[in-house]
């Protein structure tokens, strides 16, 4: 079985203001439509994601909104501020899931894309913001260098 990883970083956001959580930061008009961008591109492909599992950050709530519309996904904290190897490990919990959807953040995503798609945690060339990658493991092994990259878009 091939699973399908799809990364879908949050686009652009508002600059924190002052005394302001940073989860509490919400898309800029840029952001937005770069969200919006992101979502027409998924949903030009014939198999949408089976779960989604979101950042509780306000940006990366948004980025889903404008990118799917109201679609089910679970709110997972231990998105925001990951490191490759905790999203490896979220992602292990989901090995059933043949298509798998995360919203989250750098420098975890590219990290992670990296170490899976080449081995090297450290060989990456970023995902900017509101930009997805998707990524097939063979066997569904969540292993480095398991995973072949099918699609880089960005904005």
């Amino acid at each position: 079985m091939t699973k399908a990883l799809i990364l879908l970083r949050h686009a652009h956001a508002e600059p924190a203001k002052s005394g302001q959580d940073d989860l509490e930061r919400a898309l800029s008009a840029r952001g937005v439509a770069e969200a919006e961008g992101a979502g027409t591109w998924l949903k030009s492909h014939p198999t949408l994601p089976a779960r989604i599992l979101c950042s509780p950050s306000r940006r990366t709530r948004e980025t889903l909104q404008h990118a799917l519309g109201q679609v089910e996904a679970t709110l997972e904290p231990r998105i925001y501020e990951a490191t490759a190897g905790e999203l490896v490990a979220l992602i292990d919990e989901y090995s059933d899931v043949e298509h798998l959807l995360l919203v989250g953040h750098n420098p975890g995503f590219e990290t992670l894309a990296a170490l899976l798609t080449t081995g090297q945690s450290g060989d990456f060339r970023g995902i900017p913001p509101g930009g997805v990658v998707w990524i097939d493991l063979d066997d569904g092994a969540v292993e480095p260098g398991a995973g072949k990259l099918k699609a880089f878009w960005a904005p």
